[in-house]
């Protein structure tokens, strides 16, 4: 039996440079995670400048003033990252990825279904900061040498950063934590330097005289900026499995909501700032490059590259995540190279974004507002689930045969189909996009932006008043006591 630290965390055994552990949950004993840990893993997980477009477009297309924005870069997180850390419960409960722990919900043939378009939505946001990364490299070459962005280039930085990416994401946990603890403290030295450099140079008479926008659009922009953090909800249990059963459910989700919030606040709010001086920002080709035009090299160059390593760290943790994922489609391969999968799909992507799409602003936030939909429908039939169950069956969520106890009917569980399939139509008929309308975009909801509460309560309410799935008992574990709700676990 592991002796027992002073702080209560179980003890784990050496930490391995590569992690091998794939679907199978983390044993008690080897549980020796702590909940502030998390802080630096959701920082990591939004360190990107796109959150600075995304701040420019609530100015520039949606019309909203400072105080309105501020609003939104409050609620978004607090909105997007508590269901996160809600979600991210059921990690330290079953100690399995969170798409494995999906098979308890849906049956082991019935997870395939929202599992492969889970799967197939990070392709897209895999991309995108994938893109995202590649002009950060191509913006500093041109800031420090003068080379200018060509097809060839393109490839090259392409190749570079998902390479990058491939590499961590493969290591596994601990690579994740250690990059997700450095790249924290560096991101946010540099970001206080570009919020200092901006009080001072910013005409804040333009800022504060700006108009204020409709109420719809501000509830619109809630929808767009949380749309990110959201697509994190069936991950959220990847980063919490090798947490001790008793570890503090408060401080989870306080630490999730935290470590988003602090990162998505102050960027929202430069990106809009800095819209009010340059109003082509939120519609240019390359959403990286303003940052040369806006900032002195001697705070851009470094800016940029730290910023480079948190992007590198987001499609790390997302190819993290899609490994697991593969895994539950049936993809027999080890953990780090099912991510080679995503790896290839990102680089394909990518450069079709960026040779070929007229707009990237556009594209993005198409992508965002259908993500948030596909992601909201496994939300609600997932979290209601995790409010009825008090544990997992270990040994049957790896067994993908009749005799599992998440075979259910046929390998699919009805009630939790049929809601997920409900959800999914309902949120599309409330949303609209640049290249498709939903026939209900017109209502309320629609002109709102929020599809995704749509499919959310859909499926949660449906899936609530339908009979409950029945399954094979599963071993008790050992109690679950809760901490304090600090984040000292």
């Amino acid at each position: 039996m592991p002796a027992e630290p002073a702080d209560g965390a179980i003890a784990a055994p050496a930490e391995k440079a590569v992690e091998t552990r794939g679907l199978e949950p983390v044993p008690d004993g080897e549980r020796g995670g702590r909940v502030r840990e998390l802080v630096p893993t959701w920082v990591a997980a939004n360190i990107s400048v796109l959150l600075l477009t995304m701040g420019a477009g609530l100015v520039i297309f949606n019309k909203l003033n400072i105080w309105q924005v501020l609003v939104v870069a409050v609620a978004a997180p607090v909105l997007s990252y508590g269901m996160v850390g809600l979600i991210s419960l059921a990690g330290k409960r079953g100690g399995a990825p969170g798409m494995a722990l999906s098979r308890a919900v849906f049956g082991q043939r019935g997870n395939l279904f929202p599992g492969a378009l889970i799967w197939v939505a990070r392709w897209g946001w895999e991309t995108i900061n994938a893109v995202s990364g590649a002009y950060a490299v191509l913006t500093v070459l041109d800031l420090l040498f003068g080379v200018k962005s060509n097809t060839a280039l393109i490839v090259v930085t392409l190749l570079f950063f998902v390479g990058c990416t491939f590499v961590v994401s493969g290591l596994g946990i601990n690579a994740l934590r250690v990059c997700s603890k450095w790249s924290t403290y560096l991101f946010g030295g540099f970001s206080v330097l570009v919020l200092g450099y901006l009080v001072l140079t910013t005409d804040w008479s333009a800022v504060l005289d700006k108009p204020a926008g409709s109420t719809a659009m501000m509830i619109a922009g809630i929808g767009t900026i949380a749309a990110g953090g959201i697509s994190w909800v069936p991950s959220g249990p990847d980063f919490t499995r090798y947490l001790p059963r008793t570890a503090s459910s408060r401080g989870v989700v306080g630490a999730t909501i935290g470590g988003a919030g602090v990162v998505v606040l102050p960027m929202v709010l430069m990106g809009a700032v800095m819209a009010v001086g340059t109003p082509d920002l939120a519609t240019a080709q390359d959403p990286v490059s303003f940052i040369g035009e806006l900032l002195p090299t001697w705070i851009a160059v470094p800016y940029l590259l730290v910023a480079l390593v948190g992007m590198l760290l987001i499609n790390s943790m997302s190819m993290y995540s899609a490994g697991f994922t593969a895994q539950t489609l049936g993809i027999k391969v080890p953990r780090a190279w099912a991510v080679s999968v995503n790896a290839v799909i990102s680089l394909v992507f990518g450069f079709l974004l960026m040779v070929v799409a007229t707009s990237f602003f556009g594209s993005f936030i198409s992508f965002l507002t259908l993500l948030a939909v596909a992601f909201s429908a496994w939300i609600g039939v997932f979290g209601v689930d995790m409010l009825r169950r008090e544990t997992y069956d270990g040994p049957a969520l790896l067994d993908a045969t009749p005799s599992s106890a998440y075979w259910y009917r046929g390998g699919f569980a009805w009630q939790a189909m049929t809601a997920w399939g409900a959800a999914l139509v309902v949120g599309t008929l409330f949303t609209e996009v640049d290249w498709f309308s939903g026939p209900l975009a017109s209502t309320w909801i629609g002109r709102n932006g929020l599809g995704w509460v749509a499919g959310i309560l859909t499926s949660g309410l449906l899936y609530a008043v339908l009979p409950r799935t029945a399954a094979a008992d599963a071993p008790a574990p050992a109690p679950e006591r809760e901490t304090a709700g600090s984040l000292s676990n």
